[in-house]
C-alpha cells in the first residue's frame, strides 16, 4: 500500500459499501468496533422487525404462528442463507441448535457413516468447542482423536493433513477460518484429499459465513457448521447453522443422534417411534428459536443486496489498510497472520508480550478488539459496519497502550 493509500478519509470516501454502515446500531457513534468477528452490530431494521414480531405473530398469530410460517423457518431461512452465502443448493441447510450441539450432531453421525474406521482428525490450533466435541465423540465412541500440529500463524495445509490420512481416518475436521491467525483454509483441496482417503470432511465456517465467499456445493463438502453472530450479525446467542450434502441425505448414510420430535417425518402425529424426516429436516431435534433468527434474517438480506464478492473485497481491503498501519507504525509488534490475502479471512491478528493488557486498556478507551492466548490481539474487520477510519484510529490507539 502506498503512503497516499494509508489517508482513511479518502479510503472512506471511495468505499462503495460505505453508505451501509449507517444501517447498523451505533457504527457513528464514538465507540471504535474491531471485534466484529465475535459479535456483529445490530442492524437498526432488527429493531423494528422484533417489535413486529411480538406484537403482531406472536402476540396477534399466537400458537397459530407454527403452522403459518415458524415451523418452515429453520429450513426457509436455511435455504437463503445458503443461496446469499454458502454455495450451498436449497434443501441442505437447517437455522437452529448452537454451534456446539450441531458439532455434535455432525462429528457423531460423520463417524457413524464411515464404520469400521477408527480415527478423526483436528489440529491442536483448532477452536476449543471443535477439539472438545471431537474428543468427546472419539472417548464414546472408542475412536482416537488423530492430532495435527499446524503453524499457529496459519493453518491446516494440504502437506499438514496427506501426512495424517489413512485407511482408518473417520472424519476430518477443519475451521475454514483460523480464529487464531485468520488463517483461509484450501477447503476445495482438504475434501479431495480426505475423499481419497475414503473420509468424511466437516468444516466449521463459523469465522467466515458473511464475510468471506463459500462453495460446499461445488468443493463437495460433506458437512458444515456455522454460528450466526459474528459477520451474520444475529446477536447473542443466536442459532448457528447446519449443512448436509444432498447426497447423504437421499442415501440415508446421515442419521443425526439427537432424535427429536421436529425432526420427524410427521412432527404432529407424534407416534409411539421415532422416523426421521426426509431431507434437512432430519437435522432438527427441538423446538427451534424462532426470536432468535430475526436479526440473521435482516442480515442475510443485507449480505444479499451487497453481494458476498463486493463483501469480500471490502474485507480485504481493511485486512491490509491494517497491516500496512502495524507495518508503518507498530514495528515492535509481529503479525501472527499471513500476509497474503488469498489465504487470509476477515480478522488479523497481532502478536505482542503486552497485548493481553493492551487490550484491557483499549476496552476503558472504548476502543474494542480482543485477545487471544498467548499474546494476540485480534482486530476482527466487518466489512459492512467497519471504516476505515475506524481502522486507523484503533492502530493508533494500540500504540498509544503500548507507549503508555
Amino acid at each position: 500500500m502506498t503512503q497516499t493509500s494509508l489517508d482513511a478519509a479518502a479510503l472512506d470516501a471511495a468505499d462503495p459499501l460505505a453508505a451501509h454502515r449507517d444501517r447498523f446500531v451505533g457504527a457513528a457513534g464514538p465507540v471504535v468496533y474491531l471485534d466484529g468477528n465475535s459479535l456483529g452490530r445490530p442492524l437498526r431494521s432488527t429493531a423494528a422487525r422484533m417489535t413486529a414480531f411480538v406484537e403482531e405473530e406472536w402476540g396477534g398469530r399466537l400458537i397459530r404462528g407454527w403452522d403459518e410460517r415458524w415451523f418452515e423457518q429453520p429450513l426457509t431461512l436455511g435455504d437463503r442463507l445458503a443461496e446469499v452465502a454458502l454455495g450451498a443448493g436449497p434443501g441442505q441447510t437447517a437455522v437452529g441448535d448452537s454451534t456446539t450441539v450441531l458439532l455434535y450432531k455432525m462429528v457423531r453421525a460423520a463417524v457413524a457413516a464411515r464404520p469400521g474406521r477408527r480415527e478423526i482428525v483436528v489440529d491442536r490450533d483448532n477452536f476449543p468447542t471443535d477439539r472438545y466435541v471431537v474428543e468427546g465423540v472419539a472417548r464414546e465412541c472408542g475412536l482416537t482423536v488423530r492430532w495435527l500440529d499446524v503453524d499457529p500463524d496459519g493453518g491446516m495445509t494440504t502437506d499438514d493433513l496427506a501426512a495424517v490420512l489413512g485407511p482408518d481416518t473417520a472424519l476430518v475436521v477443519v475451521s475454514h477460518v483460523a480464529y487464531k491467525s485468520g488463517y483461509l483454509a484450501d477447503v476445495a483441496a482438504l475434501t479431495r484429499l480426505a475423499h481419497d482417503a475414503g473420509a468424511w470432511i466437516l468444516v466449521d465456517l463459523c469465522h467466515s459465513t458473511g464475510a468471506v465467499p463459500v462453495a460446499l456445493d461445488a468443493w463437495e463438502v460433506d458437512v458444515a457448521v456455522g454460528c450466526t453472530y459474528k459477520y451474520l450479525n444475529g446477536g447473542p446467542g443466536a442459532p448457528a447453522f447446519g449443512y448436509v450434502a444432498a447426497r447423504h441425505l437421499a442415501d440415508g448414510t446421515f442419521a443425526q443422534p439427537v432424535q427429536g420430535w421436529m425432526g420427524a417425518a410427521d412432527s404432529f402425529t407424534m407416534g409411539p417411534s421415532y422416523a426421521p424426516a426426509t431431507g434437512i429436516r432430519r437435522l432438527l431435534s427441538g423446538t427451534p428459536p424462532i426470536v432468535g433468527m430475526l436479526g440473521l434474517a435482516d442480515m442475510v438480506e443485507l449480505v444479499a443486496e451487497a453481494g458476498i464478492e463486493a463483501v469480500r473485497a471490502k474485507s480485504v481491503a481493511l485486512t491490509e489498510y491494517a497491516i500496512a498501519l502495524v507495518d508503518r507504525d507498530l514495528p515492535d509488534v509481529r503479525l501472527a497472520s499471513p500476509r497474503d490475502p488469498a489465504v487470509r479471512g476477515g480478522h488479523v491478528t497481532l502478536a505482542h508480550p503486552r497485548m493481553r493488557e493492551v487490550t484491557a486498556v483499549l476496552w476503558e478507551r472504548d476502543v474494542i478488539p480482543d485477545f487471544r492466548m498467548p499474546d494476540g490481539l485480534r482486530l476482527g474487520l466487518s466489512p459492512l459496519s467497519t471504516s476505515f477510519a475506524e481502522v486507523a484510529e484503533g492502530v493508533a490507539a494500540i500504540r498509544t497502550a503500548l507507549d503508555g
